[in-house]
């Protein structure tokens, strides 16, 4: 990016948070193989070369082309990655060495080996460079540390009768996506309103495919019924159409094309089916008036703000769809304090759409330097132009001012909570005579019912609070385990956690961890403590597995038991070397650890829940080898139940269509064991 700082631009991503077993491993960088480009070193470097001197090596084989070029360090690390206009007098500025940050010029101190890439258009190295630092995550990149994923309505293309849903995540099913809603809440209250609406379906396609006999959301008017014909197909086709309308901002259509049904059916005296029409422009209407700021000249838009003091910056992003306000997020991005607010936000424009779609118009706080060539970017990777501005006046100036005021808020409270966290820390350190502030603290709980479906629990505390995209459940996978033996849980989940940290971290180095700068350290892999819900026992467990791992001088292991009758504020604590002791009643650091193991139990807990649910609701034919979607179908639509299935002679299962002599065996030998031989 040109310009005198912009070159620290670049946003780094986590990972979403996810609720698969175990900690799941980044995806592998996508960088150029990915891309299908060849990357260039620029020939080898002399032995003993590093730095600004290293840099001034491969200034010499550079074209003056546009491209993208990656910093390493002598591990191999990627420090940062950036684009140009030209990559020989943007990497000359390197070498020269002056008019750069403290930061900046760390980098190039560092830097011991560098890639080229180059590319047509500097468009193409913008899209480019957003690609590569959401997934490298370089070092000296401005770093965006939260990046969940945004939850979208999905209305199915992929059978008879279309649904809508709830979808996050990757958008791999046949159908349209309308979004992004800025939390799951909004995406609820809107498809509730929707169903009324509308009158779409919301059940799985299994459901639907068996149903005899509509639901009880038929009986309420908030489905048509499509599964059992109570609405034709073709009627149900423009319901949906409708549906898509209203999402895709043509709302003002749909509704007046109720209007026109409604009157027509109040002319021909037809009360009812007013009434109907009645009820669902009532039910736009409340989707209109509950979204808060719904501005009229504002169509389809994202409003972005920043607001840039103390050393932190934060982002607000307002999502406007349909002339509806879908919702807001705040972003805190990580950024050198001698980058202005214009510098920070036009670093993290190109990554934040870099998997989302772009809205056709996007309005900021404040002019940034790149903004022709994010725009011309942006509208060739949407293929529809995507207009940036700053709006000087007006309704949109009113909007942005209040997205501005949002972002000070925000910014605020994170000042806010920032320091509380940081006093509660050090107090944390102080209370435990830790020999140093904890930067990663993990806390860990078990959940089960009489040893079924149990599972265990971390989440993750630091310098902001907690860390939600490093929470991971850990589903008990053992045999030997006799239920309901928690300290075998534990004993499991500790093995399972710091074997696999190993493996993929190896061994912290606590030197150099606590010599270095800690805003300039990226969050932490390994922990410092670990919290576990436990007394003496539990923490005996904990031990065992710390010293076969060998890392007891690696993790500091704290146990927290529950007092007298399980009151809270009578917590015993135990650690290695100490006798077990309480705090005072009042004290904010007791407070504090029982947010963290209240936090722990409830992601447990809830874990737990859904590991639950799922196999309350898990059909008998899923577990049978051979048998897919299309047979399970064929088997259900047949027989009506699995029960139905399991006590099926051989002949019945044969005359389904689609299931062969063989696969009816395999189907009658599994629910009947002594078949099998």
């Amino acid at each position: 990016m040109n310009g005198r700082k912009v070159e620290d631009g670049g946003i780094l991503y986590d990972e979403n948070e996810t609720d698969d077993e175990d900690e799941l491993q980044e995806s592998p960088p996508e960088g150029a193989a990915a891309s299908g480009i060849d990357w260039n070193e620029g020939g080898e470097a002399p032995e003993g070369l590093i730095g600004a001197e290293l840099i001034q090596h491969f200034v010499k084989r550079l074209p003056n082309s546009p491209g993208v070029y990656r910093m390493f360090n002598a591990d191999g690390d990627v420090l940062y990655v950036g684009k140009a206009r030209s990559l020989k007098k943007r990497v000359t500025n390197y070498a020269q060495g002056r008019g750069h940050s403290n930061r900046i010029t760390q980098m190039i101190r560092l830097t011991a080996n560098m890639e080229f890439v180059t590319t047509r258009t500097e468009t193409e190295a913008l899209l480019l460079e957003a690609n590569l630092i959401k997934r490298l995550r370089p070092r000296f990149n401005v770093l965006l540390r939260d990046d969940k994923s945004f939850p979208y309505i999905l209305v199915t293309g992929d059978s008879r009768a279309p649904a809508i849903f709830k979808h996050r995540g990757a958008r791999s099913r046949k159908g349209d996506y309308f979004g992004p809603f800025a939390s799951a809440g909004a995406v609820g209250r809107t498809i509730n309103s929707l169903q009324r609406a509308f009158l779409l379906r919301t059940c799985t396609d299994s459901v639907f495919e068996t149903r005899s006999r509509p639901c009880l959301l038929y009986q309420i008017k908030r489905c048509s019924g499509p599964c059992t014909h109570e609405i034709t197909d073709r009627d149900y086709a423009e319901l949906v159409q409708e549906a898509k309308d209203f999402l895709s901002g043509k709302s003002q259509k749909v509704k007046a094309h109720m209007a026109e049904a409604m009157n027509a059916a109040a002319e021909d005296l037809d009360f009812e089916r007013a009434a109907v029409f009645r009820d669902r422009l009532a039910a736009l209407s409340h989707v209109q008036s509950h979204q808060g700021i719904n501005p009229a000249g504002v169509e389809e838009a994202d409003v972005f703000a920043i607001h840039h003091e103390g050393g932190i910056s934060c982002i607000q992003v307002f999502f406007f769809r349909t002339g509806q306000n879908w919702g807001n997020r705040a972003y805190f991005p990580k950024a050198d304090p001698q980058l202005t607010g214009a510098e920070v936000l036009n670093a993290f424009l190109a990554q934040f759409y870099d998997d989302k779609p772009c809205p056709r118009q996007i309005l900021l706080s404040e002019p940034v330097e790149e903004i022709d060539l994010l725009s011309q970017a942006l509208s060739e990777r949407s293929n529809y132009k995507v207009t940036i501005s700053v709006p000087q006046r007006g309704e949109k100036k009113d909007l942005v001012d209040h997205v501005v005021a949002n972002a000070r808020e925000a910014h605020g409270r994170k000042l806010a909570e920032t320091a509380s966290q940081s006093r509660l820390l050090e107090g944390f350190a102080s209370t435990f005579k830790l020999p140093y502030v904890p930067r990663r603290i993990e806390i860990y709980d078990n959940s089960h019912i009489m040893g079924t479906n149990a599972v265990g629990g971390m989440v993750v505390a630091g310098p902001e609070g907690f860390v939600k995209g490093q929470y991971r459940k850990f589903n008990i996978k053992s045999t030997d385990i006799t239920p309901g033996d928690d300290f075998g849980m534990m004993k499991e989940v500790m093995t399972r956690r710091f074997s696999r940290l190993i493996k993929e971290e190896g061994l912290p180095d606590r030197n150099a961890d606590q010599s270095a700068d800690a805003a300039d350290l990226p969050f932490p892999a390994w922990p410092d403590v670990i919290l576990i819900d436990g007394g003496q026992g539990q923490m005996t467990a904990v031990r065992a597995i710390l010293e076969e791992l060998g890392i007891t001088d690696q993790v500091i292991a704290i146990g927290v038991a529950k007092g007298a009758d399980r009151e809270a504020g009578r917590e015993r604590f135990f650690m290695k070397g100490i006798a077990d002791f309480s705090l005072p009643p009042r004290d904010p650091v007791l407070y504090f650890v029982q947010r963290l193991r209240d936090e722990a139990h409830r992601f447990a807990i809830g874990s737990h829940r859904a590991r639950r649910k799922k196999e309350m609701v898990k059909n008998p034919l899923d577990e049978i080898a051979g048998i897919g979607p299309t047979r399970k179908r064929a088997l259900l639509q047949h027989f009506g139940t699995a029960k139905a299935v399991s006590r099926a002679a051989m002949a019945d299962l044969m005359a389904v269509g689609g299931i062969s002599e063989s696969v009816a065996r395999i189907v009658y030998n599994h629910f009947h064991d002594d078949a099998a031989g």
